[in-house]
């Protein structure tokens, strides 16, 4: 028999709602600022680099470490330590964001970025297994024209693993509807598009995405609890949810996680939703940590983590033969997990 933690460590997992530049370690945060010349905010230890009350404290060290972030071998690095956490919790596909315009403005080219990230994936999967994807991430704080710039550069690169855009940084007063004709460009192009909405942010944020944007993925999501129409619509469209426990803990308003956080709303009222570690070492966890909270503290059963997971599976962006081949052996090594952990059908529950 299995013990609940060794079940949810073997779990095979997806990754749909992670930051590269959010999963740099503390340690490798400051050797890069070291190398490169950047002074990082005062800290007494590099373990006390990453703490904040809020998200708009949160995002101004999320940047500042960015900023130590420069040639092709540091974005080599950093990804290749985000992807080795990954799979050390079994996952085994991955769809990253990065912000490439927190580094734009300090000179570094996104051919650079791109070349050090992909190198970095390339290491992963000779040495994990692991296969993972690109999504740069659009800045709404900065405007539609520099987004539109930025999507002049993900389409010139040609980088097949560059497979759609999110909409992400401060929410409020960003509204996602200034967006519209990028996201529209983009899906022209063939990229697939996701949005951070209703995080900080109200559920109108998550409605224009999914009007104005034409998002079928809302990451995070969690003011969706406060507009129950909405609430039906996201579930009768099967629109998904990235959910990072962690995180949301800090930059939204639910402080408490347990069976009333948004979280666990969500998920008892039959919507479409993954767990995801978000910023990882920004926030002391790991993606096996954050199925440990959904367990733990949302109280989420191995029943409700299967769905979850098949529901990101199905909701992710792997081609359809792909997705069907994934959730057939899925559901079957799940299945062999939960059996082997349900001494009584209360497990299930």
């Amino acid at each position: 028999m299995l013990t609940m933690y060794e079940f949810l460590h073997r779990l095979p997992k997806m990754e749909m709602h992670l930051h590269l530049e959010g999963s740099i370690r503390p340690g490798t945060a400051a050797d890069l600022a070291h190398q490169n010349n950047v002074i990082l905010p005062p800290h007494d230890r590099v373990e006390d680099l990453y703490h904040y009350r809020d998200l708009k404290e949160f995002l101004a060290i999320y940047t500042a470490v960015s900023d130590s972030v420069i040639g092709a071998d540091d974005y080599r690095r950093i990804t290749y330590e985000m992807l080795e956490s990954c799979a050390a919790n079994n996952a085994r596909y991955v769809e990253f964001f990065f912000s490439p315009q927190v580094h734009l403005v300090h000179g570094v080219s996104f051919d650079t970025m791109i070349d050090g990230i992909t190198t970095g994936m390339d290491d992963a999967k000779v040495d994990f297994g692991l296969d993972s994807r690109i999504i740069p991430g659009v800045n709404r704080e900065l405007g539609p024209e520099a987004g539109e710039e930025l999507l002049d550069m993900i389409l010139a690169r040609k980088e097949e693993r560059l497979i759609g855009i999110g909409l992400d940084f401060l929410e409020a007063p960003f509204p996602p509807e200034p967006y519209a004709a990028l996201f529209a460009r983009a899906r022209k192009a063939g990229l697939k598009v996701t949005a951070h909405a209703g995080e900080s942010g109200p559920a109108a944020y998550i409605a224009g995405s999914i009007d104005t944007l034409g998002v079928a993925r809302i990451d995070h999501g969690y003011h969706v609890v406060t507009d129950e129409a909405l609430m039906r619509r996201c579930r009768d469209d099967g629109i998904l949810f990235t959910c990072c426990p962690s995180t949301a803990a800090v930059t939204s308003p639910w402080k408490s996680l347990d069976a009333e956080h948004p979280i666990r709303r969500m998920a008892d009222f039959g919507l479409k939703l993954t767990i995801n570690s978000d910023d990882p070492p920004m926030f002391s966890t790991d993606l096996g940590e954050e199925y440990r909270k959904a367990h733990d503290l949302l109280g989420f059963s191995p029943d409700m983590l299967r769905r979850s997971i098949l529901d990101g599976i199905d909701c992710s962006w792997l081609d359809d033969d792909e997705k069907r081949t994934l959730s057939a052996d899925w559901t079957r090594e799940i299945d062999a997990l939960i059996a082997e952990i349900q001494p009584t059908p209360a497990l299930l529950t």
